[in-house]
């Protein structure tokens, strides 16, 4: 689905990367400022948090990053997925406007890549080259070209300037952060900022992420379920990605096709991330609903965007397989104690919380062991833990990080729970789940 946003140049410098948080900074305060006179004059003790997310300072942030694109808007798009319904439904509304598409660059700026990247000569390689983008996202934004022989690419052009302000963009988002308070200064986030950092690094190499196209469509083979593109070298560059362009329907779409349809899609989603997780070792962490086109008339997904693809690690393999044994048994300690093991629990949490923790395990048992089909789309018990939810997150000293790589691994396990909510897709998850009682993950570079 093309862009419709008016083009708006990609700040390149780090001068006016560093004045566009500061205009941020200082709406966003502005924001808070008027919020708290305003519940103050209702009588009301304001909190901080209440003050920051409010929607017009989430409209304000979500129109900044999307500006910035790069690992700003990346960062924020991580924020609103993972976040997923603990975020109030305003605020996820919001915020969810980064998962669409974003800005696109003005033609000149455009050009200027393509001749640094291919030449001045460049628009001779191809019998036409559509220069209005067909989506726009965080870090590149992909065109439509056909090439002298009729064959049709999708050619992705990273943003000028995005690769080189990684680092600092990333230290100006945990600065807000900070300064907002909406993290306990306790709470050492380094490991996350190091392993967040890298990873965007990764994203922005399209020479790396060439190779993982190519090792994805390798292991999904010719299962009819999905069609991976064909990469093409030829056109491909550390800026520049091109492949085959696949015709595709947004996975939106999806909302208004029959429940039959929506049901093998995501049948089809959460098969995947078993594989990937459980048989491959091997997972696109990234689970943008851009990622995904869906073909009606083959009924098959279309997954795309292949920088996030990494390797998983033993340990969290181990980790996932022994809490959802554990919640097929239905034991409630079992589950309570494999979910401290894997580290998604902190052991002071468990602990000062143990009531609070054992009626969020008491839900997620009832829901995962109901007999027949999961329905995604009823989302009752959704309110309850994020109640309980709340009670633990007001006990700050008690925040908890998980792993590193956990964290990339639920970021894809919570977008797909998101996008078959959203598809209202009824699964038999548990039988799927069952598949793997007796195939311990091993580990398969």
């Amino acid at each position: 689905m093309a862009d419709d946003r008016r083009p708006r140049s990609v700040p390149k410098s780090r001068g006016s990367r560093l004045s566009a948080f500061g205009r941020l900074a200082g709406g966003v305060a502005g924001g808070m400022l008027a919020e708290g006179a305003r519940k103050l004059a209702s009588g009301e003790r304001p909190r901080m948090s209440d003050l920051l997310l409010t929607p017009a300072n989430a409209a304000r942030v979500a129109d900044q990053l999307s500006h910035l694109r790069g690992a700003a808007m990346k960062l924020g798009q991580m924020i609103s997925m993972d976040a997923g319904d603990m975020l109030p439904a305003e605020l996820s509304k919001i915020l969810a406007r980064l998962r669409d598409n974003a800005h696109h660059m003005p033609p000149p700026q455009l050009d200027k890549v393509l001749i640094a990247e291919w030449g001045r000569d460049w628009r001779r390689r191809f019998k036409s080259f559509q220069a209005h983008p067909i989506a726009a996202a965080s870090i590149g934004q992909v065109h439509r070209a056909e090439l002298p022989d009729g064959r049709l690419l999708a050619i992705k052009v990273q943003y000028p300037g995005v690769a080189a302000s990684i680092d600092a963009d990333v230290n100006n988002v945990a600065t807000l952060l900070r300064i907002s308070h909406l993290l306990p200064r306790e709470l050492d986030i380094a490991p996350l900022l190091f392993e967040a950092k890298r990873q965007l690094h990764e994203e922005a190499d399209y020479v790396r992420e060439l190779a993982m196209l190519e090792r994805y469509r390798s292991l999904i083979g010719d299962d009819p379920a999905y069609v991976v593109p064909r990469a093409e070298p030829n056109f491909s560059t550390s800026k520049v990605l091109a492949m085959e362009f696949v015709a595709g329907e947004r996975i939106e779409a999806l909302e208004e096709r029959s429940q039959e349809q929506r049901d093998r899609a995501a049948r089809a989603l959460v098969a995947l991330v078993l594989r990937e997780l459980f048989a491959w070792g091997y997972m696109q962490t990234d689970p943008n609903f851009a990622n995904y086109r869906w073909q009606a008339e083959a009924e098959r997904l279309v997954l795309l965007d292949f920088g996030a693809a990494r390797a998983i690690q033993p340990e969290t393999q181990a980790g996932y397989h022994r809490l959802l044994m554990a919640g097929l048994s239905g034991d409630k300690d079992a589950v309570r104690d494999a979910a401290i093991h894997a580290g998604f629990l902190g052991a002071t949490a468990a602990t000062r919380h143990r009531a609070v923790v054992d009626r969020m395990v008491e839900v997620i048992l009832a829901e995962l062991n109901r007999p027949g089909v999961f329905d995604f789309g009823d989302r009752a018990f959704v309110s309850v833990l994020k109640e309980q939810a709340t009670v633990m997150a007001e006990d700050r000293a008690t925040w908890h990080l998980p792993p590193v790589d956990t964290l990339f691994v639920q970021r894809k396990i919570s977008g797909t729970a998101l996008l078959c909510a959203r598809l209202k897709a009824r699964v038999d998850v548990r039988s799927m789940i069952e598949a793997y009682r007796d195939a311990p993950p091993v580990r398969k570079d």
